[in-house]
């Protein structure tokens, strides 16, 4: 771009509610300013560097994926529906789908840039916008879907706004950069000018941040299961008013229900649908910024029998009540599902409660992705584009040992009073095993567990300890979180002494070979605040009159400035395979990382 000279005026270019500072002057050619030093203005110092973009310097533009008029609509009739071709027309609604600023809240979703003015120039002069990749953003002048700046505007200056138009799926074919040209042609001659953007990264939230919204499923009047035999014990999922009663009363904040389909209604595991995101960019001057929420989209693909009995590919349907219920003003859902359904075992790698989060720690002032592979596999489309937003670098465990897989069995993220602010709660069965030994040693061999719930199996203390193939299948169960473990202490730097361990036994899945928790896995809760942890009810022996489980549970956090919030999910989650956390899902306080750019680094 042509110098800037002295003399700058000052103006504010509002796009939308949170205005932009403009800085400019006459200028020496006609050139194109946008937030490149990412302080929400445009001023002369955007100059410097504009045609690069690197992770300290260069505009941002946030993939426009929301429904800020609630004008895309779900068709009740397709929530059920076999094949792919419902959750394509799902996802092709949203704002940057159509040509136009959708109101006003749709304008704050525009990176601001500005054609500068230039007072030189004949009254045929034209200038072109032009953006490359053309599929990646769009430009609205003056809140107009065009490219084209008459001269009138190349001398006054005009405003432009940047629709990004997706996100990054695979770095290796987009990575996020777009440019914008602007050539200027008058009098026989032509003069370019380039500025580069990047779309903003999906950013991961992670389980320090405060929950806002709590979200639930509900059952509907319907009992069926798409695709025929239903995958659980008969009367489960059951017993959902417990469940939600004290998940209401640990929340203390909102509890929003969703209630699935008469179908398919027994698909609740809310966690497991969809892991959520935000993009944000710079705005206002004032180092704020403009964030949207994006729901990135379970990967499972089923097959499921159309109207004619044909089995055909189809994205799990529960997914596609994200679009119902969750879609508007400042919420977008992403999706990268493939096109043929994964094998059952590895299909279960690509539900959100294998996608987990890291908080920020030195190095990483972002944090990390975190999930589950190994001998299964999550599909390869759908985890590069979790994990290929640059920002947040994968740390990958083991979980094809455990019968559902997912990284949220194991470990889950809590405050800590150390150089980081948190370690890892760890599910630990040699825990569980010595506490039954101590119980036992007490004289309370004969103490059941799951004695006030409605199971149908209800062992001892002494059972459970007598039984030689459970006890070497809790010891396996150990050692494979022990080989979790060495990664992410390695990872992360913290020490075995700064784990909080949770006892959880674990059992045999028949048929399979693989492992589950055979008591309620009490990592796999829901952080609510940094000091309130909703956990499953473990059900465990009590020992004068106390649940020895809830008491361990209870003591490890404390230590930890936590406190426990119980939560009945015995026939609701638990027997089904997952537990709170799989049943339930939030939206949480992003702001301490909304501004991801001020702590981004090149090296």
């Amino acid at each position: 771009m042509g110098r800037w000279i002295t003399g700058l005026a000052v103006a504010t270019l509002t796009l939308s509610g949170t205005p932009v500072m403009l800085a400019w002057g006459a200028q020496t050619s006609p050139g194109l300013t946008a937030d490149t030093d990412r302080d929400g203005r445009l001023t002369a110092a955007d100059e410097v560097g504009e045609d690069r973009w690197t992770n300290t310097r260069g505009a941002i533009f946030l993939p426009n994926l929301d429904d800020d008029e609630r004008r895309c609509r779900v068709d009740p009739t397709d929530l059920d529906r076999a094949g792919a071709e419902v959750d394509r027309k799902l996802a092709a609604c949203n704002d940057a789908a159509d040509d136009r600023i959708n109101g006003p809240r749709d304008a704050a979703d525009l990176a601001p840039l500005k054609v500068n003015a230039y007072g030189n120039l004949s009254s045929r002069a034209v200038g072109s916008l032009s953006v490359t990749p053309a599929d990646k953003a769009r430009v609205f002048v003056e809140g107009k879907a065009t490219t084209t700046v008459t001269a009138q505007q190349l001398r006054r200056g005009v405003r432009v706004g940047l629709e990004g138009r997706d996100v990054v799926r695979d770095p290796a074919k987009w990575d996020g950069q777009v440019s914008v040209s602007l050539t200027v042609a008058d009098r026989g001659r032509s003069t370019t000018d380039v500025v580069k953007l990047r779309v903003a990264p999906l950013m991961l939230q992670n389980d320090l941040q405060r929950a806002e919204t709590v979200l639930a499923a509900k059952p509907n009047k319907g009992a069926g299961w798409p695709g025929g035999e239903a995958p659980y014990p008969e009367g489960v999922p059951g017993e959902w008013e417990p469940f939600v009663k004290s998940l209401d009363r640990a929340a203390r904040v909102k509890v929003k229900l969703i209630q699935g389909t008469a179908d398919g209604w027994k698909d609740m595991w809310l966690q497991d649908t969809f892991e959520p995101a935000t993009a944000s960019m710079p705005t206002d001057g004032a180092g704020g910024s403009q964030t949207m929420r994006v729901l990135i989209r379970s990967g499972n693909v089923w097959e499921l029998p159309d109207a004619d009995g044909k089995m055909v590919a189809t994205p799990r349907p529960a997914g596609r009540l994200l679009y119902r219920d969750l879609r508007g003003p400042d919420v977008g859902i992403v999706q990268e599902l493939s096109p043929v359904a994964s094998d059952g075992l590895d299909d279960l790698l690509n539900m959100g409660g294998n996608i987990e989060a890291l908080p920020p720690y030195d190095g990483y002032p972002h944090g990390r992705v975190l999930y589950g592979s190994g001998a299964r596999r999550p599909d390869a489309g759908f985890i590069t584009m979790v994990t290929g937003q640059e920002f947040q670098p994968p740390v990958v465990v083991d979980t094809s040992w455990l019968m559902v897989g997912h990284a949220d069995e194991t470990t889950h993220v809590v405050r800590a009073d150390n150089a980081r602010g948190w370690t890892l709660a760890v599910a630990d069965p040699r825990l569980a095993v010595e506490l039954l030994r101590k119980a036992q040693q007490n004289g309370a061999g004969k103490a059941q567990l799951f004695a006030d719930t409605n199971a149908k199996k209800k062992p001892t203390i002494d059972q459970v300890l007598a039984d030689g193939k459970k006890l070497a299948d809790n010891e396996a169960a150990a050692q494979h979180i022990d080989d979790q473990l060495a990664i992410l202490l390695k990872a992360t730097g913290l020490t075995a002494s700064e784990l909080v361990r949770l006892p959880v036994l674990f059992e045999r899945v028949a048929g399979y070979g693989l492992l589950r928790a055979m008591t309620p896995g009490l990592v796999n809760g829901l952080s609510l605040t940094k000091q309130d942890f909703a956990a499953p009810d473990p059900h465990g022996p009590k020992v004068a009159g106390r649940d020895i489980f809830r008491q361990a549970t209870e003591r490890a956090l404390r230590r930890n400035g936590v406190r426990v919030h119980w939560v009945e999910d015995f026939f609701w989650a638990h027997l089904g395979g997952g537990e709170v956390h799989c049943a339930t899902n939030a939206l949480r306080d992003t702001r301490s990382t909304d501004t991801w750019w001020r702590s981004a680094d090149d090296s």
